[in-house]
């Protein structure tokens, strides 16, 4: 594995084509992750569980009921390789590589252009934590910590702050603007106790 940095980046897959070969619960887990982003999802599988099932007939997804073949990756924003089969999922690595598609092998970080983070969600706060692949145990520890440190309440705490940040941007401007951003962010200017969303 190469010890070279990975870039850190938080992706806009709202409309981008994005396909899971595999069809299992990991698929399944997968595909509703990019599916909760807004993606296109394509799955390649000759036979799929209930979850992948049911969203097909609800048109949330496409599923082609069929083997892996590499042309099933062209045109394709990411691909997530995740059937049961190393060899499988090497293939759909090795054709996404050709074609300059970026691919996750589940579980595989040999064949991964991008590794899962492990994440803790509060409303639009989003914490990624990331080992690059070598240890996702401890990933999971430092999520649960992590939790405990970020309750629910983060999540109106949030939301309130970009409230107050669009009401900023629209009534001051240079350098008190900046002054002020910076003001609302600090700890003390944060609303505390059982946070809510703000009022729409």
């Amino acid at each position: 594995m190469s010890d070279k940095s990975l870039f850190p980046a938080m992706i806009k897959l709202n409309q981008r084509g994005c396909v899971v070969v595999g069809a299992g619960k990991v698929a399944a887990a997968k595909t509703k992750s990019l599916l909760t982003c807004g993606a296109q999802v394509t799955v390649i599988s000759p036979q799929a569980g209930s979850s992948i099932r049911s969203q097909a007939g609800q048109g949330k997804l496409v599923w082609r009921k069929k083997s892996f073949s590499p042309r099933d990756v062209a045109g394709a924003f990411l691909v997530i390789a995740a059937t049961d089969s190393p060899a499988v999922n090497a293939a759909v690595f090795r054709s996404c590589q050709a074609r300059r598609v970026l691919c996750n092998s589940v579980d595989d970080p040999a064949h991964c252009d991008f590794f899962y983070p492990a994440i803790v969600r509060r409303g639009p706060l989003q914490i990624a934590i990331s080992t690059s692949g070598r240890s996702p145990a401890l990933a999971a520890r430092l999520r649960k910590e992590l939790a405990r440190q970020f309750g629910p309440g983060w999540s109106g705490r949030v939301k309130s702050l970009g409230k107050r940040r669009k009401e900023i941007l629209k009534t001051t401007s240079g350098a008190q603007k900046s002054k002020l951003l910076k003001r609302i962010a600090l700890p003390g200017s944060l609303p505390s106790g059982p946070a809510r969303a703000p009022k729409q």
